[in-house]
This record gives structure tokens, sequence and C-alpha cells, in this order.
């Protein structure tokens, strides 16, 4: 039997590989995950320490038992405020490092498996607010293009609001990444799942990167710069994504007295829900908006769009084929009842 202090190497040693090395150098997962997973562990840390006085000096693979991540997520409910789908994103965490646990050290297994055993906490889709043109509009009347500051915030919106990427995609955009000469000016990002993917941009909101693009990074910009950087690193640095929902909640406040359909309490993830709606309202098919969202599954856009029933029953009718749509109604021809639902008739025909 080993003692209580290999068994505190072992589990010590295990934390620190799988962060430091297993996971960034596999790229199992994006640098945002490994944060949040290095965080979770942390929490779980936190919660032995102060809720179960276990002293980190004596922390032993058992502590990560099934009873422990049960009476963790309670204390992270109830101790911490936390909602239940960050609760469900913390077990998956302590779940994926046991899972690696087990990989390295056989006789651990049973860890991952009790883990596996622990249920996830319910959670409701809330609804994503929209947001109409005539709000977009006037958020976009706000920034002031006397200053730096307002040509750099009108810049970003409208590329986002233009292609609907998500935040940290346009965050991570960098100069080379823009093609806006020519007669087809594009912007290329970086999706979820590694996957890249070809965005329009119209020519309006390509007059207000080549205004910002003047003023930050001068006539000849480095390809490899972020587009849109932060003060405090400058170009080598994106900025973060708290301060561009800051600044857009500031921006939101002051449309939000002229135009009442503003979201007050707007953040950036509801410029991407409005334009998905936006795009259906102008007449594209629900296949063409899960493509420029970047969706890998069609019903992942449904769910996604804030329209209503009858807005998607007609974008999916779009979908259909000329040769589909023109097809004789089968209620108009003599079929029987097996025939209507598409299953081959016993009956003879004569």
């Amino acid at each position: 039997m080993r003692k209580n202090s290999d068994l505190t190497a072992l589990i010590s040693r295990l934390i620190g590989d799988w962060i430091q090395r297993y996971l960034p150098v596999h790229k199992i997962r994006s640098d945002k995950t490994i944060e949040a997973y290095e965080y979770a562990l942390a929490l779980f840390l936190e919660f032995l320490e102060s809720e179960k006085i276990i002293d980190g000096l004596k922390i032993v693979p058992d502590n990560f038992c099934k009873d422990n991540i049960e009476a963790w997520l309670l204390w992270l409910s109830e101790a911490r405020g936390c909602c239940a789908g960050t609760c469900n994103n913390r077990l998956a965490a302590i779940r994926a490092f046991l899972k690696y646990v087990a990989q390295k050290n056989k006789s651990l297994s049973y860890l991952f498996h009790e883990a596996a055993l622990v249920p996830q906490r319910k959670t409701y889709r809330k609804p994503v607010e929209g947001v109409s043109k005539k709000a977009m509009a006037a958020i976009f009347s706000i920034p002031n293009q006397k200053t730096k500051t307002g040509k750099r915030d009108l810049a970003l919106f409208s590329t986002m609001y233009n292609t609907a990427v998500r935040l940290d995609e346009i965050l991570s955009l960098r100069i080379k990444d823009l093609k806006t000469e020519g007669s087809l000016p594009t912007i290329t990002v970086l999706g979820k799942g590694s996957k890249l993917r070809t965005l329009m941009l119209m020519p309006k909101t390509v007059r207000h990167l080549h205004r910002y693009i003047r003023k930050f990074h001068g006539t000849s910009p480095k390809p490899n710069s972020y587009v849109f950087y932060s003060r405090n690193t400058g170009p080598a640095g994106k900025m973060s994504q708290v301060a561009v929902n800051k600044q857009l909640k500031n921006y939101a406040r002051q449309a939000h007295e002229s135009c009442p359909e503003v979201p007050v309490a707007m953040h950036a993830h509801q410029i991407r829900h409005g334009r998905a709606s936006h795009w259906l309202e102008d007449g594209l098919n629900i296949v063409q908006i899960s493509r420029l969202l970047g969706h890998s599954q069609i019903e992942t856009t449904m769910v996604y769009l804030d329209v209503t029933n009858e807005m998607k029953a007609a974008a999916l009718a779009k979908v259909e084929d000329d040769s589909v749509t023109k097809m004789p109604k089968k209620w108009k021809q003599d079929m029987n009842l097996a025939s209507l639902c598409g299953i081959k008739s016993i009956k003879k025909n004569g």
C-alpha cells in the first residue's frame, strides 16, 4: 500500500502535467477552455481546503471521490451563486481531468467512473433578447467619429454586425485576415472547432475599417498585428471581451434614450443574434445562415435564432428545391393511406 505522501505527490504531478503539458501540447482544447479547466480545479482544491479542511500538502486521489464532487457542486451553487450551466461546466472539467488520470494510472480509473455517475444540473435555455435593425442603427449613430475611440468602435461593431462573427473571432482577427481591396472584400475568421470561414464585407463596413486602420495601424500595418488591439499591449495583444462589452453597454444606454428598442444592458453576442435574425427577415434560408454563423448543425441555428415559428417554417421552405416544391400534392391524388404516409401499399393496382 502506498504512503499518503506518495499519493499526494502522484495527484499533484498529474494535475500539473495535465494543465501545463498535456492540454497545451496536444491541443485538446482551446486556450480559453484550458484556462477554464485550470480554474475549475483551483475551485475544487479551494473547496477541499476550506470545507473539507484538507491541507494542500495532504491531498490524495481519493479526495476526488463522488461524494466530494457532489458536495463541491452544491457549494458552487449555494456559496458562490453559480448557475446550473456553470456547475455543469465545472463538472465537465473535473471529469476531463479524471479521464486523464485514468489513462495515466489504471488503478485510479474508478475515480473517473464515479465522476461519470454524478448527474448534471438541469438547465433552461434563456432566450437572447432580440435587437432590431432600428436599434442597431441607433447604436451606430453614437460613436463619435471625431475621436480615435469612436472610429475604432464603429469599425468594430459594424464589422461584427456585417458578418455576425463571435466576439472572440473578431478580437482574434489579424491584419493578414483582412482582404479589403478589390471587388470582393472579405475577412477570414477561425471559429469553433478550428474551422475557417470567409465572410463578405459590405462597402460601408470597408470604409469604416479603412479609416480605423489608417488611424491605428498607419499606412503599412504589420500582417500579424491584431486588428483590434489593447491600448496596454499595442498591436501585439488583442482587446479584452470585458472592454468591448463595457463600451457597448455605454453606447446602448445612450442610444436607448432616443430609441427605446435598444436593450439597455446590451452585450456583444446580441449583435450576432440580431444579424442572424435580420438575415432571415431579408430572405436568406436556414442553410445559408447556418454556414455564415459557422454552425455545424442546422438544428443549432434553428434554436439560435430569435424568431417566430412562422419565420422558421418560411425559412425552411426556402431550402426546398424547385423539383420538390413543384411536385403534385399527395392529398390531391387518388392514393390510399399507406401511400400518403410514404409506405409501399399492400393493395394491388387495378
